[in-house]
């Protein structure tokens, strides 16, 4: 009803307030499953959540912020901030957002911008040694902050495209984890966003108007290899909706004796037993219809 008129809304707005409140729904369903099937948050944690600024980072923060509102076990959030001096940097943006949300924060300033630009000749793409230089940054800062989980803002579709990634160019079956220990064997590094598609984020982050902050550094390097697969899982996902979490939820589905790593199966050793294998030739039974159209998506949540 309209607060002034007493008039019902009309169908168009209804409309969109109940597909808003059905993201924000999902986003937190999805949030948390991830949190509760991978053990990512525990009581007593304090979470470092890495906000760059970006719709991402801006959209896990939130979304902690909502579950640890109703969690069962309490736990803290810190934002942490890394103004890397990039030129025309807007450093007001992030430390009033966070102010008005009421949310801990520690704005760090380290002049990698500058390291970057000396390093990396022009033309190459700066990602690698950027992501280094900030790693060796934030880790430092969560010992300082003592806390016991980073939680970065990569989603669903940079999981995926990070496994692509390492196929194509790197000839490696290696992915983006949802949870693992980090370089210097110190810190717990967490990924909430696992199970959620980057098109809710962006749909979110238009929601909630997030104050974005696009990365100038990096971000007209429209070249990137990572770029260049994420517009091939976007023409996919257009053409072959469902796609994407086909493939994520395969990244938690692995048969090693359907693979070629002898690291991970005995191949080597393999003999006859006469009992029947779970895993024997039924595994090629579902071959010759992965190109259909009509192919069922299985969803991960």
């Amino acid at each position: 009803m309209n607060a002034v008129t007493q008039e019902p809304l009309p169908q168009s707005e209804r409309r969109q307030r109940y597909e808003a409140n059905k993201l924000v729904k999902r986003l937190h369903r999805q949030v948390g499953q991830a949190i509760g099937d991978f053990a990512m948050i525990e009581a007593g944690d304090k979470v470092m959540v890495c906000v760059s600024g970006g719709k991402d980072s801006h959209a896990l923060l939130d979304i902690l912020l909502g579950l640890r509102a109703r969690a069962p076990v309490p736990f803290e959030l810190v934002a942490v901030n890394l103004d890397q001096k990039q030129p025309g940097f807007p450093a007001h943006v992030l430390p009033e957002y966070l102010q008005a949300r009421g949310v801990p924060f520690r704005i760090e300033e380290q002049d990698t911008y500058s390291i970057v630009k000396r390093l990396v000749p022009e033309g190459q793409t700066m990602c690698s040694l950027c992501s280094r230089l900030r790693r060796g940054v934030l880790y430092r800062v969560a010992d300082e902050l003592g806390a016991t989980k980073i939680a970065l803002g990569h989603h669903r579709d940079d999981m995926v495209a990070t496994l692509l990634m390492n196929m194509f160019f790197g000839a490696r079956m290696k992915g983006m984890p949802p949870k693992l220990v980090s370089d210097d064997g110190r810190h717990m590094v967490i990924r909430p966003l696992a199970y959620v598609a980057e098109s809710d984020l962006e749909r979110f982050a238009e929601l909630r108007r997030f104050p974005i902050i696009p990365c100038n550094l990096c971000g007209n390097q429209a070249d990137l290899q990572r770029a260049q697969i994420k517009q091939m899982l976007r023409e996919w996902e257009r053409r072959y909706p469902g796609r994407i979490d086909n493939m994520a939820a395969a990244m938690g589905r692995i048969t090693p004796s359907h693979l070629m790593d002898r690291n991970l199966h005995p191949f080597a050793t393999l003999q006859v037993t006469g009992v029947a294998e779970r895993d024997g030739d039924k595994a090629f039974d579902d071959d010759g219809c992965a190109d259909e159209p009509t192919q069922r998506a299985v969803r991960i949540v």
